[in-house]
């Protein structure tokens, strides 16, 4: 059994993207894993402000909801980074998220080229859903996930679900007539 947090970065409550992500959770959860879901809808996580005050071994000083996360950061196996697809690119509310890794990064005296910490390993998964699905739909998104959490942060791929297709921009979620649902499930089911 894994620890799975699904940590959901915008997005309406009942939208395509949470429908992706509880789609995953029912298939993670029948695999007889622990999963966790974290909305950053309802909680406020600022992004880094760059103040270094909280290098090595020290919180973050901003008091918000990111020190409350990091416990469950630490205990968890597997992160999975769930956004719909805004100005082409993860939501500014899951990169606020991401930023603030800064705090939990650790002194790496010989760190690898490019990188100047060690952060704890983790494995990550990334659900994203769009409306358009074009060939370049979700490159932006899949090169900061790529580069900023796999390659620098370190953390191990363990895939992504680009859920493209899912309706116009009117708001009323579409992804229900789409294959993607059971596409999220069986993500889930197979993660492990």
């Amino acid at each position: 059994m894994k620890k799975i947090l699904v940590v959901v970065g915008g997005g309406r409550p009942n939208g395509n993207t949470n429908q992706l992500v509880d789609a995953f959770i029912r298939g993670a959860t029948k695999a007889g894993h622990q999963t966790e879901k974290i909305s950053l809808n309802k909680m406020e996580v600022k992004g880094c402000i760059g103040c270094n005050a909280c290098r090595y071994g020290k919180p973050c000083i901003q008091k918000d909801g990111f020190n409350e996360l990091v416990p469950k950061i630490r205990e968890a196996d597997l992160i999975v980074f769930a956004s719909p697809l805004l100005f082409w690119t993860l939501s500014s509310k899951i990169k606020a998220f991401i930023e603030r890794f800064y705090c939990i990064a650790e002194e790496d005296c010989n760190p690898p080229y490019g990188r100047y910490e060690k952060y704890p390993v983790k494995d990550a998964a990334l659900l994203m859903t769009s409306a358009d699905d074009l060939f370049w739909t979700y490159e932006q998104a899949v090169s900061y996930y790529k580069f900023a959490i796999i390659n620098y942060i370190g953390f191990r791929d363990k895939g992504m679900l680009l859920a493209g297709g899912c309706g116009d921009t009117n708001g009323k979620p579409q992804i229900d007539q789409t294959n993607h649902l059971q596409a999220g499930y069986e993500f889930g089911k197979t993660i492990y």
